[in-house]
């Protein structure tokens, strides 16, 4: 994690829509409209939304959540990253990702929780967008959490935090362990 005042990329600046100089800004502003994105989307007609596990809403949640602030909100990334799908390949991976999450609930492979860490999971592994991967993945998995009348799964705010910033490094080996096939750290970061 950067700290708060530390500057902002020439390369991230082409990409900004705001004029920010540092890390805790962009940080700030990107906050405050991710809550804004978060009220909207849990709104009891959102989530009674048929399209929720469709590639349309995913772009329109990740649009919402970083509109004024990144040019390519909602917009999938063109270059290529580790880890990630090819560019050229993104649109086909979230529909086969959302299609899948679509049936595991469907059919009741998983319960609502896990079905959701896996679609998480699954989200940020392909790395569809330039920025805010896990952060929409996170929502993501919430608003179907949401929508199936289940309690809200925690993030890594249930346990023993410690300091702040502390979950971070968990969150980052549960998923390491997910992507290796093992949910179960995963699992309970998420409180599911």
């Amino acid at each position: 994690m950067m700290p708060p005042n530390a500057p902002i990329s020439e390369k991230e600046r082409t990409r900004l829509l705001p004029s920010l100089t540092n890390r805790g800004q962009l940080e700030q502003i990107e906050r405050l409209s991710i809550n804004a994105a978060r009220v909207w989307v849990m709104r009891a007609a959102v989530l009674k939304r048929e399209d929720l596990l469709t590639e349309a809403f995913a772009r329109e949640l990740h649009r919402r959540m970083f509109r004024g602030i990144w040019r390519d909100a909602g917009r999938y990334r063109t270059t290529k990253r580790n880890p990630g799908w090819e560019p050229k390949r993104i649109a086909e991976g979230v529909r086969l990702i959302l299609d899948d999450a679509e049936a595991w609930f469907r059919f009741g492979t998983y319960p609502v929780h896990e079905a959701a860490v896996r679609l998480h999971q699954r989200l940020v592994s392909l790395h569809p967008w330039s920025n805010g991967n896990g952060r929409h993945a996170r929502l993501m998995a919430d608003v179907v959490v949401a929508s199936h009348g289940e309690a809200p799964l925690a993030w890594g705010s249930r346990g023993e935090a410690g300091a702040p910033g502390s979950a971070r490094p968990l969150y980052l080996e549960a998923m390491r362990q997910a992507d290796a096939g093992n949910f179960g750290p995963l699992l309970e970061f998420a409180g599911g």
